[in-house]
């Protein structure tokens, strides 16, 4: 395959700025064209979540770049367009009838929130977090004895009511799980952030679903599982999310949760490759996942723009991803199973580390206000566990 000298890039975010930022740092000098369909220069979404809703950091924080960056580097900005058609036999994108050829392309068009009908359909001003507009929008709203009813107790579901929280709301949480965060974290370290929100004085409503709302004398009304009713002044959507394959589907490639890609991110036809929480990538010893995480979208962003310019390793580094939450800061390396054996040394107050262990291997690593831990979780997930690392009296550096 003959050297590119043209690669574009379709997404906004920060697995898209990542590529093009590895392609100039690379040495490539070919053509860039990287097309967005918001208006702003891409950025990164933890902070929407974090401190920019909190209003500890201003939007401008989240930025992979300034504008000028891309000017400098030569990187075509097409902001606040979308691709209406992708040509995989002609090798182009269709942006606002602009016929764009490639020899590359990237699909790092990520995902977009899962929607409730039952608030959708009521008429109900409802608040969906995903774009820098949602979160400064929703912050706006977040003041203190407000009323926030948050329908969902996953992480941006939480993320939301420890910044309601702190901005004097009084929140209500209503989710169908037993226990929150359990899919990703078992039931034993999601109970600690049940135990964490409630401590707060958060309403947390589990096993518990929304089943009607309605509008009455202007205020929303809405309508539980469990028999109650609730008035919020705000209704906060958090359900998930479900990724962005409408062009890739269109287009003809393989899709399954997910563009499809290999171990080294290409998808079903040679010359594209997807990249972030769009991407279903075949883990060379994890096998098939879908990661809609921070460090993912950099490292994979990265990863891609290597293969877009020949390199054919495949991409192993194992799922990352971070919370901020009142006052705990966690980390998570790596993908435990329900079935693994978990070991806990200490408690959040004074910080605490916790693995998940299979056949004597490390799955994953989790720390919560230890960040001296970070290192070592990074460097213990896959690998052999080691004898002493049930043995609290043992520091964890030592492990390492």
């Amino acid at each position: 395959m003959a050297d590119p000298q043209h690669i574009v890039v379709v997404g906004g975010g920060l697995a898209a700025a990542s590529a093009v930022t590895e392609l100039r740092e690379r040495g490539f000098d070919g053509a860039v064209t990287l097309v967005g369909a918001e208006p702003h220069v891409p950025y990164e979404r933890p902070p929407f979540s974090k401190a920019v809703l909190t209003g500890d950091a201003e939007p401008e924080s989240a930025f992979v770049h300034p504008q000028e960056w891309y000017a400098e580097h030569d990187v075509e900005l097409l902001l606040g367009s979308r691709v209406d058609a992708l040509d995989l036999a002609g090798r182009t994108v269709s942006v606002a009838g602009r016929r764009i050829g490639y020899d590359r392309l990237l699909l790092a068009t990520g995902a977009v929130p899962r929607r409730l009908p039952v608030v959708d359909d009521s008429g109900v001003p409802a608040s969906y977090l995903r774009t820098l507009d949602d979160s400064l929008a929703l912050r706006s709203r977040l003041r203190d004895g407000a009323r926030v009813l948050v329908v969902g107790a996953g992480w941006i579901g939480l993320e939301v009511t420890s910044a309601a929280r702190r901005a004097g709301a009084e929140v209500s949480v209503v989710d169908p799980a037993e226990v929150p965060l359990a899919a990703a974290l078992g039931e034993q370290m999601g109970g600690l952030f049940a135990d964490l929100h409630r401590g707060h004085g958060v309403d947390l409503r589990l096993r518990t679903q929304v089943t009607a709302v309605r509008q009455a004398d202007g205020r929303a009304v809405v309508e539980l599982s469990d028999g109650e009713q609730v008035r919020p002044d705000l209704v906060v959507v958090g359900v998930g999310a479900r990724p962005d394959t409408a062009l890739a589907e269109e287009a003809g490639l393989a899709t399954h949760d997910g563009i499809l890609v290999d171990a080294t991110l290409r998808t079903s036809d040679p010359h594209v490759w997807a990249a972030g929480d769009v991407a279903n990538h075949d883990h060379p010893s994890l096998g098939r996942l879908r990661v809609e995480h921070w460090d993912t979208a950099i490292n994979q962003g990265r990863h891609a723009a290597r293969g877009m310019l020949g390199e054919e390793e495949p991409y192993t580094a194992q799922p990352y991803f971070f919370t901020d939450q009142y006052d705990w800061g966690m980390e998570y390396v790596g993908r435990g199973g329900p079935e693994d054996e978990l070991v806990v040394r200490g408690a959040p107050a004074e910080g605490l580390t916790a693995f998940w262990l299979r056949d004597g291997v490390v799955t994953a690593g989790m720390q919560i206000n230890d960040w001296d831990a970070s290192d070592t979780l990074r460097a213990l997930v896959g690998a052999a566990a080691p004898e002493r690392l049930r043995d609290p009296g043992v520091p964890l550096a030592d492990l390492g």
